[in-house]
């Protein structure tokens, strides 16, 4: 049985959670004061975007979490650890391509793209050796590689 770091659970779920933000339903309706600005396209093509964004994460950091802990204990499977951060890159890039905002576009492009670079990086699979250093990878280095996109659904 494999193991997924904590780590890698709660970040998931923080990210899901964050990105239902405002899609829950109230069952008790209330009527909006009459100064609150309405919802416009480009904020709803974000928070669009911003939901895609969620999925993409929530449907590819467990199986990447999966695959660097195997990795650990099995250097063999290192191609298997590869592909599922290249996954995770893609469907990155396929969550804002479609965005509507040009930065949002940009900001994916460039995430993607630094994903994509590591899933072929030797050098950086060959530095993954233990659970903290999993850790690590789906922490801080994941932030980091995504905080193009984070900044804007925050």
């Amino acid at each position: 049985m494999v193991r997924i770091p904590k780590i890698a659970l709660l970040a998931a779920g923080v990210l899901v959670i964050a990105s239902a933000c405002g899609t829950a339903t109230n069952s008790t309706t209330t009527a909006a004061p009459a100064s609150a600005a309405p919802v416009t396209t480009a904020q709803a093509a974000t928070k669009s975007t911003c939901e895609a964004l969620g999925q993409a994460y929530g449907k590819n950091m467990a199986p990447f979490a999966e695959a660097l802990t195997k990795y650990v204990a099995d250097r063999k499977t290192i191609a298997t650890a590869q592909s599922s951060l290249a996954a995770f890159a893609t469907a990155v890039q396929e969550a804002t391509a479609t965005s509507k905002d040009a930065q949002i576009k940009a900001d994916g492009k460039q995430a993607a793209d630094k994903m994509h670079a590591k899933s072929t990086d030797a050098k950086f699979f060959s530095a993954i050796k233990t659970s903290k250093d999993v850790d690590k990878t789906l922490g801080p280095t994941m932030s980091d590689w995504l905080s193009p996109v984070q900044r804007h659904c925050s």
